[in-house]
């Protein structure tokens, strides 16, 4: 029972590490609140189809960025569609470096756009250990008996 009670503890601890430093938002929160136990790997779905489509716009991006005559409306309609994802499940810092991405665009300043996509990868890479590191601790605590509370 201790271990259980130390698994739930770390669990909120690390998911209020995951607001305090900025990775979420309470969308994330709200996006919690719609999991229940007729769908109770809502979550976890949802933030894998948004890490499906954030790759898949990434390749997207960065294969845009590697053209020599850039289409910065195409690039910025990708960025937008990143931005709108990312604020869809809460990753604050994925979408406050995509609103930084859609400036150098509007800008068509290249470089900055390619530090742009740069910060952006970096921000996803850290969001996505993040919340692959909570999933993983949920089911730590499901395997040992506890519950997950929302």
């Amino acid at each position: 029972m201790d271990g259980m009670v130390e698994l739930e503890s770390q669990l909120v601890d690390y998911t209020a590490s995951l607001f305090q430093e900025g990775f979420l938002d309470d969308q994330f929160n709200q996006l919690e609140q719609l999991q229940d136990e007729t769908n109770p790997d809502f979550v976890f779905e949802v933030v894998t189809l948004f890490f499906e489509d954030a790759e898949r716009l990434l390749n997207e991006l960065t294969n845009s960025l590697g053209q020599t005559s850039i289409d910065f409306r195409r690039l910025d309609a990708h960025v937008h569609q990143l931005k709108g994802s990312s604020s869809s499940i809460g990753a604050q810092r994925v979408h406050q470096a995509c609103i930084s991405f859609r400036n150098s665009c509007e800008e068509q300043n290249v470089e900055r756009c390619l530090q742009s996509l740069q910060q952006v990868k970096h921000e996803y890479s850290l969001v996505k250990s993040k919340l692959e590191t909570l999933f993983k601790m949920e089911q730590q605590l499901l395997a040992a008996g506890g519950s997950v509370s929302r």
